[in-house]
């Protein structure tokens, strides 16, 4: 089934053919007119000969003119044909052809045209069926070759463009695809440009727009990728937790050799802690007796009730 893209180029280009200029219109409406105005003007003057043949003689003038006289913006080339045969290329600007003899049958367009094309439901290499949209942009650089070389030179570039975007999805992986999109886009435009430069076609670039999967297959990649987090979560925590042993296993290797150090940082440890208003230490029983904190609390509570109102407040 032909895209919308091919048919809409098939109606510019029956509309090419029949490329008649404005200028041409209103100089073959002023001879038009100009016949009319005549002969009124002449009728009881002169014999009716003269004026039929004045009449017939602005006509054929004024259609010469209509058809022989072509103008092509500043964009366009316009490919003339005598008698069949390739004469040359003219434009941009007014030019001449002879009625009959020549033909204009293509007008080429040398502005950067932007194609875009897609390859629906199209199996990867693991097949997986994917929808992948992208733009083309291409040139006309040699306009006889676009005539002469290919009968539709637009819809020749959109096919060419589609075929070879099918070729590489079906030999890449679907990951592949989803991270290398800029590989893709250079490998497309590298292949569209060898098919098309014998037509006179140059590609500029090629760009993805869009990779589509299947919603079932998206929906599991998406759980895939969150196991992968949990799991680099869960190797993190681990980590963490050997640096924190290992810290603790340095500590005490630091206080194996010096009893003196370790029960002051633990007589540290529990000054931090009832320092807390409210705050409740639990010790197990062999530090109390190893650090001799029945006393030191007794101490510390005495010292607390005989303190002045005004500083327990």
């Amino acid at each position: 089934m032909e895209s919308k893209f091919i048919k809409s180029i098939q109606k510019k280009q029956s509309k090419d053919n029949q490329h008649i200029s404005a200028i041409a219109g209103t100089i073959f409406g002023i001879f038009l007119a100009a016949a009319v105005l005549g002969a009124l003007w002449m009728d009881g003057r002169v014999a009716e000969l003269w004026i039929g043949m004045y009449v017939v003689g602005m006509t054929i003038v004024g259609t010469y003119i209509l058809y022989a006289l072509k103008v092509a913006s500043q964009w366009e080339k316009a490919v003339i044909l005598r008698l069949g045969k390739f004469l040359r290329l003219a434009g941009p600007g007014a030019f001449w052809i002879i009625p009959i003899v020549d033909s204009t049958p293509t007008w080429i367009d040398h502005r950067v045209m932007v194609t875009p094309f897609a390859a629906q439901k199209t199996l990867t290499k693991d097949t997986v069926p994917v929808d992948v949209d992208a733009v083309l942009f291409w040139v006309v650089w040699d306009a006889e070759k676009a005539a002469l070389e290919v009968e539709n030179y637009r819809g020749a570039v959109d096919w060419a463009a589609q075929t070879a975007l099918r070729d590489i999805i079906g030999r890449m992986m679907l990951a592949d695809i989803l991270v290398g999109r800029s590989l893709i886009d250079q490998e497309l435009q590298q292949i569209i440009d060898e098919r098309t430069t014998p037509w006179g076609v140059t590609v500029n670039s090629v760009e993805i727009r869009d990779i589509v999967i299947p919603q079932e297959l998206e929906d599991a990649m998406s759980r895939q990728a969150q196991a992968e987090r949990e799991r680099q979560a869960r190797v993190i925590l681990g980590e963490s937790e050997k640096q924190i042993a290992d810290s603790f296993a340095e500590a005490s290797r630091a206080y194996i050799n010096n009893p003196t150090a370790l029960h002051l940082r633990a007589m540290n440890m529990l000054f931090e802690g009832l320092k807390e208003k409210g705050a409740l230490v639990i010790v197990p029983s062999s530090a109390v007796d190893t650090m001799n904190l029945g006393a030191m609390s007794g101490i510390v509570s005495l010292a607390q009730n005989n303190l002045p109102e005004e500083d327990t407040k």
